[in-house]
């Protein structure tokens, strides 16, 4: 691996593995929705800053935003509507290891587009890594029933979010940039959020406390910009598949997040299930390689 992939790598992990508690205190006084039109709306003017800055070109067909305005709908507003809610559910660490699941759907659904049967490896991977969630989970199902709600909506952010990777990648191999991609993936994503809300009849208004401009700021720099143009950046240069193996590490530091500063409790399930998950992430990465 480049030298340079590895920094992409490392900047991922620590974008993902920082950005869950931050989440969690967006909830409160401003919806999610419009939390998240905030968020992406600064987003979307740096990476276009950054875009304008190194040349990229940001002039594209009709047809092409067409696909960006999937990829914003998909990657950059469904996704995190989804997570935002299920962080008022369960602990912020806990989404990140559903998250980390996508390595085994993003493998799968190629394999269902692409018409072909899974290999054996594959469905042991998957068996594996769905079997480790379960444990995870299974001491946070005794102690409340809401966690259910977590899942469902943490599982149908993370399909959403695979969506997405496929849509990026696809762009990337038609020859749009990733930061054009991203930056209009972004601006499409905004509206779409912003048309939710008003529908939802909620009010664009801001918490001005520390604590929501902090989290916020901290999602717009390094959960949005950096996690993003990283990311979408390994996908171009080694595939999803390969890019994937983020996720084998960043939910550790998330449950670590989580432990200090929401008082999550490790149990020996839990420390069983993670192990699992990770397990099954790599199994299924090496599977595609």
């Amino acid at each position: 691996m480049r030298p340079f992939d590895v920094l992409l790598y490392a900047a991922v992990v620590f974008a993902w593995s920082s950005s869950w508690y931050p989440l969690s205190l967006q909830m409160g006084v401003v919806a999610a929705e419009v939390s998240l039109v905030w968020r992406f709306a600064a987003a979307a003017t740096v990476m276009f800053a950054i875009s304008h800055w190194r040349g990229v070109a940001l002039r594209h067909a009709r047809s092409e935003h067409l696909r960006f305005a999937a990829l914003g709908v998909f990657l950059f507003s469904t996704n995190f509507a989804l997570y935002y809610n299920a962080s008022l559910f369960a602990a912020s660490g806990l989404l990140a290891v559903i998250l980390s699941t996508s390595s085994l759907i993003n493998v799968m659904m190629v394999a269902v587009l692409n018409r072909s049967r899974p290999q054996p490896l594959q469905l042991v991977a998957s068996v594996t890594g769905l079997a480790g969630l379960g444990l995870i989970f299974a001491p946070e199902w005794q102690m409340s029933a809401t966690v259910g709600v977590a899942l469902m909506f943490g599982g149908a952010g993370t399909l959403s979010f695979c969506i997405g990777n496929m849509l990026s990648a696809a762009s990337q191999k038609r020859g749009v940039h990733v930061l054009a991609s991203t930056s209009w993936g972004m601006v499409y994503g905004t509206c779409f959020l912003a048309f939710v809300a008003l529908l939802r009849g909620h009010d664009f208004i801001i918490d001005p406390s520390m604590t929501y401009l902090g989290s916020l700021a901290w999602l717009i720099v390094i959960s949005s910009v950096l996690a993003f143009a990283s990311y979408l950046s390994l996908i171009g240069r080694i595939g999803p598949g390969r890019a994937a193996y983020a996720t084998v590490v960043f939910p550790v530091f998330a449950l670590l997040i989580s432990a200090i500063y929401e008082g999550y409790e490790w149990s020996m399930l839990a420390v069983a299930g993670l192990v699992l998950v990770m397990l099954g992430n790599m199994i299924m990465i090496r599977a595609r390689d």
